[in-house]
């Protein structure tokens, strides 16, 4: 099974691989903390309705590193 976008295209965006893995998981972890809002707040409407299948949140981030949506911003 091939991955898109690959760990080589993701590495022409970060400094090296320890970043990426950082990068990927931060921005992981907010997608998935805002999925749990917005179920949140659909289960008190009473208008929640069951996602059969949702991407993986580390995959969502890795698309969004490569389409430049989202940007690595280097500490002091």
């Amino acid at each position: 099974m091939m991955v898109k976008p690959s760990v080589t295209e993701l590495l022409k965006k970060a400094s090296n691989r320890y970043e990426l893995v950082i990068v990927t998981a931060k921005r992981a972890r907010r997608i998935v903390e805002r999925r749990l809002s917005e179920k949140k707040k659909a289960m008190a409407n009473e208008n929640f309705v069951a996602k059969t299948k949702e991407e993986s949140p580390v995959t969502l981030a890795a698309e969004e590193l490569a389409a430049d949506k989202i940007e690595i911003i280097k500490g002091e």
